[in-house]
């Protein structure tokens, strides 16, 4: 059995897969003050919980974008589950097509795998559409290979900073305004509207723009959290995949074994 970790930068994220079955998905915050121990009593016991035994793990793989709980996530596999894992950009790991951008090292972990896995599941070209921390377009072409995007802000990060930076607006959480009216008439509604509209318009914008560019047909397909919530309002993303991240690792894991 392979273990699974996906470290972003709000949540880490381990599955456990037999083949590709998922058995079981426990999520974490990322806390960078967190021990390996930490991590290692919470989760083998949630592992045992679910009926799979700590024994049976036999490999894990790692993706992650913060590079001090790489040691913790590590010494985790080491010490709780008897293995060495293989990290996403370590020397040597095949990834497939090499990625057609300035500097390949930049590129998140979570980005590569997530064209690996869209590829696989979808073909190309094709646009994945990650709902993180950050809101990331990434652009996989008919090869596979993973040729650049854009970055935005996270919703839940937009939203935290308008409260964060103003005296009077408040702390809320986006949700569809469904039917009501896009001009608000009051302070919860209009920063609602505003929120939620205004990132279906960088969705549908940059959605547009990037296969006007690249002139052709495109796939689009959204992953994350709120994924759901704004591919109930856009008719530009296709395919929701909540588990793009992991299946690419598990796909990554067996081309490296």
């Amino acid at each position: 059995m392979l273990l699974v970790v996906d470290c972003g930068n709000t949540n880490v994220v381990f599955a456990v897969y037999a083949g590709d079955t998922l058995l079981g998905q426990w999520r974490a915050a990322t806390k960078t003050d967190r021990t390996s121990d930490e991590y290692g009593i919470w989760l083998t016991q949630l592992v045992e919980r679910d009926g799979v035994a700590v024994t049976s793990i036999k490999h894990a793989i790692v993706a992650s974008v913060v590079p001090g709980k790489n040691f913790d996530l590590k010494r985790l596999c080491q010490k709780y589950f008897n293995v060495e894992p293989k990290f996403i950009g370590e020397e040597g790991l095949d990834l497939g097509p090499a990625p057609k951008v300035d500097n390949p090292k930049e590129v998140g972990a979570d980005r590569i795998i997530n064209a690996v896995a869209a590829h696989a599941t979808y073909g190309g070209p094709l646009i994945v559409i990650d709902f993180g921390t950050a809101t990331t377009f990434d652009v996989v072409d008919a090869t596979g290979a993973y040729c650049g995007g854009c970055i935005s802000p996270g919703i839940n990060l937009s939203m935290e900073a308008l409260h964060m930076a103003t005296a009077l607006l408040p702390r809320l959480q986006v949700r569809n305004p469904g039917t009501a009216s896009i001009v608000g008439t009051n302070t919860v509604a209009q920063m609602n509207s505003g929120v939620f509209w205004g990132y279906i318009g960088l969705i549908e914008g940059l959605v547009g723009r990037i296969k006007a560019e690249r002139g052709e047909k495109m796939k689009v397909v959204a992953t994350g959290g709120l994924a759901p919530l704004f591919a109930e309002a856009t008719k530009v993303i296709e395919h929701i995949d909540p588990d793009l991240t992991l299946r690419g690792l598990v796909a990554v894991h067996r081309r490296n074994s």
